[in-house]
């Protein structure tokens, strides 16, 4: 298909079909197989158009569970939309095999649509291509920059007014996730955007609902797909434990250390070699970190769930309140 082909270039010619402009919406995939032809492909390739509606245009990201594009929404485009893209999500082709596949980027869809928050990913729709037979979300495009890619240019960390901002964004969303009853699962520099318009917490593709929240939701096995990032998973979790809101706290911590000085606390290894290494003991406090922060951020790491009691709130208030405040509030916890 020809960079600048207009959306009503691939529909059908008749003046009646011409002049709907629903038409498009409804019509099949196959009906634009003609002319943007091949569309159909062998199991787990990808068409250039999925569900005669989103041209493909390029990779922005892949990891272990699947890949996401930028996409232009051709239908949009036909309405006189000036600026139809978005960010297309789809499972890798390992997974795409798998017979709940569907039902886990769903799960995703579904967790991540519950979540109405400045701070977290706009999902559109959730979507099944007839021709290849995989299923793919879209969602919102934003230009930016992961915050691991932000790290390669801030090598030693966030002065502490734009760390203050960035963390206060992400721990919004973290917490507004746990007090809906919703878990990440994966909280990581690179599952996090930064961009003009703010922090956007993205890939709950891990996430999982706590009982009883959206209780339509498929039951997935999960023992076969907890890819946890052993850098920034908690221990428990890597030791076979469940899902936590607690886990996240470790990870958001790892997270909001490195944005604080650079590096990650314990080498990006898994926690639980960290852990017998005892590395704690030798974690210093980042430069660019008050004084009286570090307490909160320090629990926040440990990696013992049983001493890990604060919460993504209390973490999120750490970063708002005076020194004198925050220290009462220690004081009370530990009392």
């Amino acid at each position: 298909m020809n960079e600048h082909m207009r959306a009503s270039d691939i529909l059908p010619a008749s003046e009646e079909q011409g002049s709907n402009l629903t038409y498009f919406a409804f019509a099949k995939p196959c009906t634009a197989e003609a002319v943007i032809a091949p569309t159909k492909a062998v199991r787990g390739a990808l068409p250039k158009v999925l569900a005669g509606r989103y041209r493909i245009e390029r990779l922005l990201g892949a990891g272990g569970m699947g890949a996401v594009y930028r996409a232009r929404d051709l239908l949009s485009e036909q309405f006189g939309e000036p600026a139809p893209y978005i960010a297309l999500k789809i499972l890798s082709e390992d997974l795409a095999d798998s017979p709940d596949a569907s039902a886990l980027l769903y799960s995703e869809f579904a967790l991540t649509r519950y979540l109405r928050h400045d701070n977290v990913v706009r999902v559109h729709t959730f979507e099944v291509d007839s021709d290849c037979q995989r299923a793919f979300i879209t969602m919102e495009l934003m230009p930016g920059l992961t915050l691991d890619n932000f790290l390669c240019e801030r090598p030693h960390g966030l002065p502490w007014d734009e760390l203050r901002d960035i963390t206060l964004a992400l721990l919004d969303a973290l917490a507004h996730a746990h007090a809906r009853g919703v878990l990440h699962g994966d909280v990581k520099p690179s599952n996090v955007m930064l961009s003009d318009e703010g922090i956007r917490l993205f890939d709950f593709g891990l996430g999982q609902a706590q009982e009883g929240i959206l209780p339509g939701l498929p039951q997935l096995s999960r023992e076969r797909f907890n890819g946890w990032t052993c850098g920034y998973a908690a221990a428990e979790l890597l030791e076979g434990q469940p899902l936590s809101a607690s886990a996240d706290v470790y990870s958001v911590a790892c997270v909001i250390y490195e944005l604080s000085g650079g590096k990650h606390p314990f080498r990006r290894l898994p926690s639980t070699e960290a852990r017998n290494q005892q590395l704690e003991r030798e974690l210093p406090a980042p430069l660019n970190l008050p004084v009286h922060v570090w307490p909160a951020l320090r629990a926040a790491l440990a990696f013992d769930v049983a001493d890990r009691t604060i919460t993504a709130r209390q973490l999120r208030d750490a970063f708002t309140v005076t020194p004198s405040r925050l220290q009462r509030w220690m004081c009370w916890r530990k009392g």
